[in-house]
């Protein structure tokens, strides 16, 4: 299921935050990585809603429901969700192996995932795939982290950075 479109668009550079698989952990450090960004992607694995309340606090939140995301509260996330930032469509799926569709086909240029904890930015195609790794309890010896997408017009780019050492 892919929720509806929605759209962000400004006449500057769009800072989108980006994190996952937090797991019911809102650290501090993601707090302030994600501080002054114009929306954030929560990629799945939230456990709670108050992990998007906070986020909420800082910008807008696009998020969907990952395998940990259970419950009354987490049925009303989508499972995909599309969003636009100015000419650029961003899909976001918890499990990139649920993606369910050629990106490409579908005008889509950066896909959004989690579920593995590993960051990773890689091209496939002329779409941009970013995992902005795991912000939550740490997993086996994988790095804290939290990405951010960079849109101006058409073009994009994308970053992510170890919140602890």
């Amino acid at each position: 299921m892919t929720s509806r479109p929605s759209a962000l668009t400004a006449l500057a550079a769009t800072r989108i935050g980006l994190i996952s698989d937090t797991h019911n952990l809102v650290r501090p450090e993601a707090l302030r990585y994600l501080d002054g960004c114009d929306a954030i992607i929560h990629a799945g694995d939230i456990c709670h809603p108050d992990v998007l309340d906070a986020l909420a606090r800082i910008a807008p939140v696009t998020a969907v429901r990952g395998n940990n995301d259970t419950g009354e509260w987490a049925a009303p996330l989508p499972t995909h969700a599309t969003l636009i930032v100015q000419q650029v469509t961003i899909l976001v799926v918890h499990d990139i192996a649920e993606l369910g569709c050629e990106p490409r086909d579908e005008g889509i240029g950066v896909v959004v995932s989690g579920h593995s904890h590993k960051p990773s930015i890689s091209e496939r195609d002329g779409v941009l795939f970013v995992n902005p790794g795991s912000a939550g309890p740490r997993r086996f010896k994988l790095p804290v982290c939290a990405g951010r997408l960079l849109v101006d017009g058409a073009r994009v780019s994308a970053s992510f950075d170890a919140l602890l050492t």
